[in-house]
């Protein structure tokens, strides 16, 4: 159990505080949600009508779509672009890595399927991303129809609602603080350091020193 920790403890800890807060998400949410139902004058729902409500599954599909936007485009964004004296960066003048050429004689028995493995990272995260947004956009129009028939309102269909500035607004929102986050951590790790981090560089290292 002590070697299966030590290899995966990252993994684990992060799975566990992403069970922690969506059960908090899920208990807020559906209090918040039941307070506005009765302010309403309609009846409060329980655990399994929420986790199937548009209002739970749009907060939740908003937030993992910002998540594999901004990882996506970092992933991508590093392999082209460098930010001297960053830990998040590969060295400006020494960009080239070990191991990033792919051996010769397998490249020319499957140079396809190479060339996918060689950006399987950025895709699959872009893929997520896309995915994402698909079910955000469903799930955003079912909330606010959900709203609309709330307030006697008229509801909208999935292609209307692709233009509604409460889509974009929920998305737009989400996306600029995942883009400042990221901004920032590559600019602090320039002159700031965190000791055993390999999001850091080490504590001796120069501010003009390139890379983890």
């Amino acid at each position: 159990m002590r070697t299966i920790f030590r290899d995966n403890g990252l993994t684990i800890v992060l799975v566990a505080m992403f069970l922690f807060s969506i059960v908090g998400m899920i208990w807020s949410g559906r209090s918040a949600y039941n307070q506005d139902l009765r302010e309403h004058g309609s009846a409060a729902i329980g655990f399994l009508a929420y986790l199937k409500s548009g209002n739970f599954l749009s907060a939740l599909f908003e937030n993992w779509e910002s998540e594999f936007l901004q990882m996506s485009a970092y992933v991508m964004l590093t392999a082209m672009l460098f930010q001297r004296g960053s830990a998040e960066s590969r060295d400006p003048d020494d960009p080239d890595r070990p191991k990033d050429e792919l051996p010769t004689a397998t490249g020319r028995r499957n140079p396809i399927l190479w060339w996918l493995y060689s950006y399987s990272l950025g895709i699959a995260l872009a893929l997520m991303f896309i995915s994402s947004f698909g079910l955000h956009w469903w799930a955003s129009l079912t909330a606010a129809n959900e709203e609309a028939l709330l307030h006697g309102g008229k509801v909208q269909s999935i292609g209307s609602y692709l233009l509604d500035a409460q889509l974009w607004f929920e998305s737009f929102q989400n996306w600029q603080s995942e883009f400042l986050s990221t901004a920032v951590l590559v600019v602090l790790s320039i002159f700031l350091r965190h000791k055993g981090s390999p999001e850091s560089k080490p504590s001796g290292a120069s501010n003009s020193e390139t890379g983890a």
